[in-house]
């Protein structure tokens, strides 16, 4: 698998309840859209670009089609919440595999796509989903972070169709392989998601 079979969404269609209702994906973090600040990490993600890159916004669109790349809005209604946006990156993808991730964590490794490749190659999974330590050194799935094969279009088509919402109750059905980021090296703070705009610009700072 190269990075060249692989697409990537950039989940910005929450509704930022957290941060007061503002759009997420449009706040500023070191000078560029958070949107954007993704859109640059995955472009210059270790061992080449990616197959193609997409944005799943559910409100100002034309601001996020103006970082040159394609949006797309939620297929289902009501802010159904990340896997919604899942939805909408496989109905999209034309490649054969999908990375998914949310606009609100700017940090996340710059060897993400490769690493969690490179497992759910060694493992034949259907899914491989990322892993980081919390605090008291446990490590946590992050389920946001995902890299999926297109193929499990059907699945999540039919398991929202259901009412479903939770990922971890959809990637549970699938062979889904857990990839630790807590090598030496690894930022602590790669996976901090901003849930308010202090949270967001305490990353700004070293």
């Amino acid at each position: 698998m190269g990075l060249l079979d692989i697409s990537a969404i950039i989940l910005a269609g929450g509704r930022g309840t957290r941060m007061g209702g503002v759009d997420k994906g449009m706040q500023g973090f070191s000078g560029k859209p958070l949107a954007l600040h993704a859109l640059q990490r995955l472009q210059v993600q270790r061992e080449g670009p990616l197959g193609a890159v997409m944005i799943n916004a559910n409100r100002n669109l034309a601001a996020y089609e103006a970082l040159g790349v394609p949006v797309w809005p939620d297929g289902l209604a009501d802010y159904a919440g990340p896997l919604a946006g899942f939805l909408t990156g496989l109905e999209h993808c034309k490649t054969p595999y999908l990375m998914t991730l949310p606009c609100d964590t700017p940090l996340f490794p710059l060897d993400l796509v490769q690493r969690l490749a490179q497992a759910l190659q060694r493992e034949d999974g259907d899914i491989a989903m990322a892993a980081a330590p919390e605090e008291d050194g446990q490590l946590r799935a992050q389920p946001v972070f995902c890299l999926m094969r297109r193929e499990l279009l059907g699945s999540l088509t039919r398991f929202t169709a259901q009412g479903g919402r939770k990922i971890d109750k959809w990637t549970s059905q699938h062979a889904t392989v857990l990839v630790p980021f807590d090598a030496p090296g690894d930022d602590a703070k790669a996976f901090f998601n901003a849930n308010t705009l202090d949270e967001l610009h305490s990353l700004e700072r070293p």
